[in-house]
């Protein structure tokens, strides 16, 4: 079904389909809408319709999967919720729990899937590829690698044209760092404060979130820099930052020249004169902050920083692992919002729609810096499988207009949750481009300090009994994360806006007992 038609569908606003009455317990949603009516909510909103049925849930039982999650997964305690959420099934923007309980994605699996679910042409080309050729190697040849590397270096400006094929971001930016290190013969690199780059040995040093940290000496030669954070940072304001909502922080700064720029490209200064040898090996930062709750950067921030690091010899490293592929909207790559151009780019997720994939971009002078230091060779990366998928995924991009839409329902959508900053005390910012947004909640405007952790888990529990999958993000964990696949239409976004605001008022009453 074509994106248009999709748009026409929901605009019809009929329900099509309910979501299946769970057989083995009650439905929490209606627990839940009980209790909401005691407390004054007037109606549930109505879930858009989806023109797709999931296929009946047959493998394991709830409590045997606990069981096993316990027994012999990870004890890393990352799952959503108190009671975490099975999955079953996906169809482009909706998720399927095992009971047949249908959820709308705004997440999609952590700024992953670009295009959908399960997206009909992916899973075409998928399919046709498993029964021709899963693997090889890079000793030898096949034409997926070679068509993809032709489709995905036409996307990138000049001298970006060398393609290094893997499979993770935290593959992608580890291999970033040693091409900095190995063309720079420098040592040191510097990244922001709230930055993720990944969580290998190499990458931990660059990752500067508490939770990511460890007391084991990794990461060496990282060193990091103020976050110019314009809502929770010293400066910043109303006309500070590059999207179609400004902070409510009042600042004096002309169109043409903004003072918080200034004042973070002093402390950035700082950086380099008293933490990092004078020559050093690059910088990395994202175009806008992903696990640290969609943290943007005072306009010209990254352009005059990037000249500074070209000053001590480093390179510049655009991590466009959550902002690539169109998902800002007014351009394919977060660093085109920046006007500057990187030395290496990396990105993952959003490049294979879920499928492992990665790929580091840089110029010839840099690849061959590396190639002169070490044979690089990754077994499974550029192999005949995510090539495919990631060719199919360029395609979807440009043939349904996501980009374009990822501007058009993303402004819509920013809009609509602003309106929500001005009606309730604890929405402290709203933020974001396209369809990369962050809801910071605090404990008041004045404030601005976090909204204790308990609340902000009860508003995300009562958005998902809603049928409203979001995210998480910032140091605290007080941020909301909002990044649907680019395929959201504007009723479903109105969809998602009606429960969130349903969740902040049943939070408010319950407060208020």
């Amino acid at each position: 079904m074509t994106l248009a038609w999709r748009h026409l569908l929901r605009a019809l606003y009929l329900e099509t389909s309910t979501p299946r009455t769970p057989k083995t317990r009650p439905s929490p949603k209606g627990a839940f809408w009980t209790s909401v009516t005691k407390l004054g909510l007037h109606t549930k909103p109505r879930m858009p319709p989806c023109d797709f049925t999931p296929e009946r849930y047959q493998s394991l039982a709830y409590d045997r999967v606990l069981e096993i999650h316990k027994q012999h997964l990870s004890p890393v305690l990352t799952a959503y919720f108190s009671e975490p959420l099975l999955l079953h099934q996906g169809h482009m923007e909706w998720l399927f729990d095992y009971e047949g309980n249908r959820y709308l994605d705004f997440f999609s699996g952590i700024v992953t899937v670009s295009v959908g679910h399960c997206h009909p042409k992916v899973n075409a080309v998928a399919q046709k590829q498993l029964g021709r050729l899963w693997h090889t190697s890079a000793v030898f040849f096949h034409p997926p690698i070679h068509e993809y590397a032709e489709k995905l270096s036409a996307l990138l400006p000049e001298p970006l044209k060398v393609i290094f094929l893997l499979n993770s971001g935290s593959e992608a930016n580890d291999l970033a760092m040693l091409m900095a290190r190995a063309h720079s013969n420098n040592t040191d690199i510097i990244s922001f404060r709230g930055a993720y780059h990944g969580c290998s040995p190499y990458t931990l040093g660059l990752t500067n979130v508490g939770f990511y940290k460890m007391g084991l000496p990794s990461g060496m030669g990282c060193q990091s820099t103020m976050c110019p954070d314009v809502f929770c940072g010293p400066w910043g304001g109303s006309h500070c930052r590059d999207s179609p909502v400004q902070t409510i922080r009042k600042c004096s700064c002309a169109p043409d020249c903004c003072q918080a720029k200034d004042q973070y490209i002093e402390q950035f200064k700082d950086t380099l004169s008293t933490s990092v040898a004078k020559s050093i090996a690059g910088f990395f930062a994202e175009p806008i902050q992903g696990v640290n709750g969609v943290v943007q950067y005072p306009k010209g921030f990254l352009k005059e920083a990037f000249e500074l690091v070209r000053e001590r010899g480093g390179v510049c490293v655009a991590d466009e692992v959550q902002t690539g592929f169109g998902r800002l909207g007014s351009h394919f790559w977060g660093f085109q919002t920046h006007g500057v151009l990187p030395d290496i780019v990396t990105m993952a997720k959003g490049i294979g729609n879920g499928f492992p994939m990665a790929a580091v971009v840089t110029t010839p002078e840099i690849a061959k810096s590396l190639a002169k230091r070490l044979l690089h060779f990754n077994t499974f990366g550029g192999n005949p499988m995510a090539c495919a998928i990631g060719s199919s995924v360029l395609e979807v991009i440009k043939e349904e207009n996501l980009q374009e839409n990822s501007q058009e329902v993303g402004t819509y959508m920013l809009l609509k949750f602003a309106k929500l900053r001005d009606e309730f005390e604890i929405v402290g910012d709203v933020r974001g481009k396209g369809l990369m947004i962050g809801i910071e909640m605090v404990k008041d405007k004045t404030s601005r300090q976090p909204l204790p952790r308990e609340e902000v888990n009860q508003i995300h529990q009562d958005c998902k009994r809603m049928g409203l999958l979001i995210g998480r993000g910032g140091t605290f964990s007080q941020t909301f994360r909002i990044a649907p696949s680019m395929c959201i239409t504007k009723p479903e976004v109105d969809f998602a806006v009606e429960v969130f605001r349903s969740a902040l008022i049943q939070h408010m009453e319950r407060q208020a007992k």
